[in-house]
């Protein structure tokens, strides 16, 4: 009889998934059976991904991933702009926290913006961790945090490399908890601040880039014993392209935007060219963020219309 147990993906490589069983703290290596990616939608990259449960088998040579459990959520995104299909970031998570830099590299609200965005629409709670609060000699910070509150974003200023991380902490304790960002923000100084036996690597910023090098080149999922916590570590992404999301529903994902867009003359209003727009105005009164309009903008041109109206016209009247 064949031996089987369940546990959670780790990390995942082409076709190797490292899983951490239940019940242990060490993780093994499981290959991926052909099956998995038989049943894989043709719009799909990956049939596995970090944060996945599953049923592996223990025995077999190679012992392997069986089957992957039901998800509770999970983020996906467009692969390139040369492959349409989703990448699967990671599963069932309890919220996912935006790591952004003052400086070194500097703060990207557009790079911010999609993935806060793509996260409303899968309901994945979200933070903003604005991080190297120290060299912030212009006053940013502030103004960042009003627009993401506004947005509905709890904001966390830190300090990584002081260990400034108390409030971070609190919300983490007990979690499973994604850090995204820009290479060079700061995740890396951030888990090891938490986790001191981590020892990952971090670089130094390109002068010439302003950006970070690629110290994590794969979603990995760290186990923080201090706080009973997990989190995944994500690869930084240059841009990030929404998956799933049509042009209808975008709106939707910039919660910001509804107070006005109750009153545009037309309920389907895509903010953009209609007249009797509300939001464009609140825009240019500084009611809302000129940054988050401009990234709901250029999202908007990257999307799919929705999909056409099927309900019958109704017979007419007479």
């Amino acid at each position: 009889m064949t031996q089987e147990t369940i546990g959670t993906v780790v990390r995942g490589d082409a076709r190797v998934v490292h899983v951490e069983l239940d019940g242990s703290h060490e993780s093994r290596q499981f290959a991926l059976r052909g099956k998995l990616f038989e049943k894989l939608d043709d719009n799909i990259r990956n049939p596995i991904a970090v944060g996945d449960r599953v049923r592996v088998s223990l025995d077999g040579d190679p012992p392997a991933v069986e089957e992957v459990l039901p998800r509770r959520n999970w983020l996906p995104r467009i692969s390139s702009s040369h492959d349409p299909r989703h990448q699967i970031l990671f599963a069932n998570v309890d919220q996912l926290f935006v790591v952004g830099s003052i400086q070194k590299p500097r703060f990207s609200s557009n790079r911010t913006d999609r993935i806060l965005a793509a996260c409303v629409y899968h309901e994945i709670p979200t933070g903003l961790i604005l991080n190297k609060v120290d060299l912030d000699k212009e006053g940013w910070a502030a103004d960042i945090r009003e627009t993401y509150e506004a947005a509905g974003t709890t904001v966390l200023e830190t300090r990584a490399i002081d260990g400034e991380l108390a409030d971070l902490r609190e919300r983490l304790a007990g979690k499973i908890s994604v850090l995204y960002g820009a290479s060079g923000a700061g995740k890396s100084t951030i888990l090891n601040t938490l986790e001191p036996g981590l020892k990952l690597k971090t670089a130094k910023i390109s002068k010439h880039w302003d950006a970070g090098r690629h110290t994590t080149t794969f979603s990995r999922m760290y186990r923080l014993a201090a706080l009973d916590a997990h989190v995944i570590d994500t690869p930084g992404i240059r841009v990030f392209r929404i998956a799933d999301v049509n042009k209808a529903e975008l709106r939707d994902c910039f919660p910001e935007f509804a107070p006005f867009q109750a009153r545009c003359r037309f309920p389907d209003c895509s903010h953009d060219h209609e007249p009797g727009c509300e939001v464009f105005p609140a825009v240019e009164r500084g009611e809302l963020a000129p940054s988050r309009y401009a990234s709901y903008v250029e999202i908007l041109d990257e999307l799919a219309p929705p999909p056409p109206d099927d309900t019958p016209e109704p017979p007419p009247e007479g």
